[in-house]
């Protein structure tokens, strides 16, 4: 039916929207809009309409976009059960508009049209990462703010921090020699955290002498290279992440062994057949 098609309903709706329920509908002849969008969560549904009437709805989630380059920074402070938002540069648009949640589908928005150096923000619960992100309008109507939005700022924040409910997974031992071995392993998990990642704690024991030794790590390395380890030895790892709240559970014991003699390079053998 494609050559019969007069033209197309572009639905555009931000999430969240306190303001109204109903999106903001486009009317088009060509396949493509351009859409400038402020960083908050918007969704985008597209239909054709003809004589006869209008096409089921295809939807589009826009991407969440990378918060680079913005003209400002927020600052979260926790404040009873409140959260209490400043900024840096100071800035006084006609308004704000604040948004926070954990995600696309739990995101709270607020406006604020007075001039003010702060504001307070709830529905905080801890343990939990909310992502805040403060735009800035000079229209301050309600119904057409959305479409003149520009982002000011984007921070994440923890209303109450614990420690890692577990340790990083696929803890491996590789490349082991008389004194040294490659640890290996993947990051806890961003749900697991329960608060900003610090860094990791490697534990390695020697059994014969029972002796253990600790190396701490920040937190985007995910593998270390143990050295002064002694030859013929059985060792045990273990690893554990922290946050400003103290130290999650450590990882399953690893052991190894290493060997009393050094690591043998493959050798590699070539005949060359030589015709008489």
């Amino acid at each position: 039916q494609s050559e019969n098609i007069l033209g197309y309903f572009v639905n555009v709706k931000r999430i969240p929207n306190s303001c109204s329920n109903s999106p903001n509908r486009i009317f088009l002849k060509d396949r493509k809009i351009l859409l400038n969008l402020s960083m908050a969560y918007y969704r985008v549904n597209i239909s054709a309409y003809n004589e006869a009437g209008e096409s089921p709805q295809a939807i589009y989630i826009v991407p969440e976009f990378s918060a680079t380059d913005l003209p400002g920074q927020i600052h979260v402070k926790r404040q009873g059960t409140n959260a209490v938002v400043t900024w840096t540069p100071e800035y006084n648009p006609k308004c704000f508009v604040v948004d926070w949640g954990t995600g696309r589908e739990d995101m709270h928005m607020k406006i604020i049209t007075t001039a003010t150096g702060n504001f307070t923000l709830d529905n905080f619960q801890p343990y939990t990462l909310y992502k805040i992100t403060l735009h800035a309008s000079d229209v301050c109507q309600c119904e057409s703010f959305i479409r003149h939005e520009k982002t000011f700022g984007v921070t994440h924040f923890y209303f109450m921090e614990g420690v890692p409910r577990t340790g990083p997974t696929n803890v491996t031992i590789l490349n082991i020699t008389k004194h040294s071995a490659l640890v290996k392993w993947n990051e806890i998990a961003a749900e697991d955290r329960l608060g900003f990642l610090r860094g990791y704690k490697i534990s390695y024991t020697d059994l014969s002498r029972k002796k253990s030794l600790a190396v701490t790590l920040n937190s985007s390395t995910t593998s270390y290279h143990l050295t002064g380890l002694k030859e013929e030895t059985i060792y045990r790892v273990q690893i554990s992440g922290f946050t400003d709240a103290g130290e999650g559970p450590l990882t399953l014991s690893q052991p190894f062994s290493t060997p009393k003699y050094g690591t043998v390079e493959p050798l590699c053998i070539c005949i060359t057949q030589h015709e008489s």
